[in-house]
């Protein structure tokens, strides 16, 4: 399991580049690094990433198949909900998502931004849109909600 209990002092106050290349470094041998992605900027209410397509985000026809684009974004929005778990929760996990396929690719790169709708103590609703990098096009609106877990006692 990807440790983020080992952050440097104030982590959190780090200029949004700097804890994007915290947070890359701390996926290392996880999902988000095995598939490509990179976070390019992390703060409390802003998370941005990219993804060069590669034959291994496509589906047989040659498409970017749809779970490349929820795994991006899902990580997009993990990554927001790490930078503003309260104090001495327990961590989270997705209760729910949910997204709307809009257009697709075959090749250069794509980009996602995730935004909070909602941060409460119990839980957190992130917003996330996914965008051809060369062409600007939208290829996927996406929502997911994500429970706060109790820390030990």
């Amino acid at each position: 399991m990807a440790d983020y209990t080992e952050k440097p002092k104030n982590w959190r106050d780090l200029p949004p580049g700097e804890l994007a290349a915290l947070m890359n470094r701390k996926s290392e041998g996880y999902l988000p690094a095995l598939l490509g992605f990179t976070l390019t900027s992390v703060s409390k209410d802003r998370v941005t990433a990219r993804m060069a397509v590669q034959k291994r985000h496509l589906a047989p026809n040659d498409y970017l198949h749809a779970a490349s684009v929820i795994a991006l974004a899902d990580t997009v929005c993990g990554f927001a909900t790490i930078v503003n778990l309260p104090e001495g929760s327990g961590g989270f996990t997705t209760i729910e998502l949910k997204t709307n396929f809009l257009g697709t690719t075959r090749d250069g790169a794509i980009l996602c931004e995730g935004r909070p709708a909602h941060i409460g103590r119990r839980t957190m609703v992130w917003d996330a849109r996914v965008w051809d990098e060369k062409t600007g096009r939208d290829i996927a609106l996406f929502r997911c909600t994500q429970m706060i877990l109790p820390g030990k006692a």
